[in-house]
C-alpha cells in the first residue's frame, strides 16, 4: 500500500505560479512511475503529466506543455508539479497517482491521493 498526499493548491490570479507537492509513504516509492491528473467540475479526469521511476523520462498533456514541469525527489519520497503561467481553465482538483509504468491512462495508476484544489481567477 502506497499513501499519497497532495499539497500546495490555492487561489491565484491568471499568470501566477504554483508548485504542488505529493508526499508518499509506504514501500518502494522509487520503483513507481508517478503522474498528475486534474478534474474540473462537470468534466472527466484529465491526464496532466507523468514521470518515470528514475525521473529520466517525462510526458505532458498538450494543454500544459511548456507551462508545467513534473519532477521527483526519490530521497524525499516526493513528486512535484511546477505550474507557471496559470490560466482560468487550469482550475481543477489536482491528483497525484502512482503506477507500475508511466502512462497517460488513469486506470493504469494503482494509488491516488485525495486531491488539492487549484483555482485560477482572471
Amino acid at each position: 500500500q502506497v499513501q499519497l498526499v497532495e499539497s500546495g493548491g490555492g487561489l491565484v490570479q491568471a499568470g501566477d505560479s504554483l508548485r504542488l507537492s505529493c508526499a508518499a509513504s509506504g514501500r518502494r516509492f522509487s520503483s513507481y512511475a508517478m503522474g498528475w491528473f486534474r478534474q474540473a467540475p462537470g468534466k472527466e479526469r484529465q491526464f496532466i503529466a507523468a514521470i518515470s521511476w528514475s525521473g529520466s523520462t517525462t510526458s505532458y498533456a498538450d494543454s500544459v506543455k511548456g507551462r508545467f514541469t513534473i519532477s521527483r525527489d526519490n530521497a524525499k519520497n516526493t513528486v512535484y508539479l511546477q505550474m507557471n503561467s496559470l490560466k482560468p481553465e487550469d482550475t481543477a482538483v489536482y491528483y497525484c497517482a502512482a503506477a507500475r509504468a508511466m502512462g497517460t491512462l488513469s486506470y493504469r495508476y494503482e494509488y491516488w491521493g485525495q486531491g488539492t484544489q487549484v483555482t485560477v481567477s482572471s
